[in-house]
């Protein structure tokens, strides 16, 4: 499946892809607000472990994250812990590639993934956290048209210290999206 915007298109991911994303995983500043899985670098090993079951999952949608001009593949996203009984996910994202940090992919993939959720997938609310002293990526989630639910006060540790996380959402009716 490819969905495409005017700045990236969504493909599936590939175990092919393990080249990018062990190199991502061994990047700290690419991988400090991430999930935990991400805490130590992984070998290539494991990396392609994890991509070739990345699809099996009918809890998780994962895309690759792709530069519509090049082609090439600059991150990751999807909807993880999807409850087909409660029609809710969990929001997720990592630009691996800081070249393309700043310029509004995470907003335009959010955009992107919120409406497959709504649309494609059913959903009537999706969820995300992000670390509060990672202000650019709450704004991407606020132009996508999250809003803010409240703290998870020193729910994530990293850097020898423990962080607040912004708990946002959406709700299907209350989108206006893509």
């Amino acid at each position: 499946m490819i969905l495409e915007s005017p700045l990236v298109k969504l493909r599936s991911l590939e175990v092919d892809d393990v080249n990018e994303f062990h190199q991502w995983s061994c990047d700290r500043e690419v991988t400090q607000f991430s999930l935990s899985s991400y805490a130590y670098p992984q070998s290539k090993a494991d990396i392609s472990q994890w991509l070739s079951n990345i699809n099996s999952s009918s809890k998780t949608v994962s895309f690759g994250i792709c530069c519509s001009e090049t082609g090439e593949l600059i991150g990751y996203a999807g909807i993880a812990s999807i409850s087909s009984l409660n029609r809710c996910g969990e929001y997720f994202i990592l630009i691996g590639n800081k070249d393309y940090w700043g310029i509004g992919i995470a907003t335009e993939v959010t955009m992107m993934i919120t409406h497959y959720g709504f649309n494609a997938l059913g959903l009537h609310r999706i969820e995300l956290t992000a670390f509060d002293v990672n202000p650019a990526a709450i704004r991407a989630y606020e132009k996508a048209g999250y809003v803010h639910e409240g703290i998870k006060r020193e729910s994530g540790y990293r850097n020898g210290k423990f962080l607040d996380k912004v708990q946002m959402s959406v709700l299907v009716h209350e989108w206006s999206g893509i």
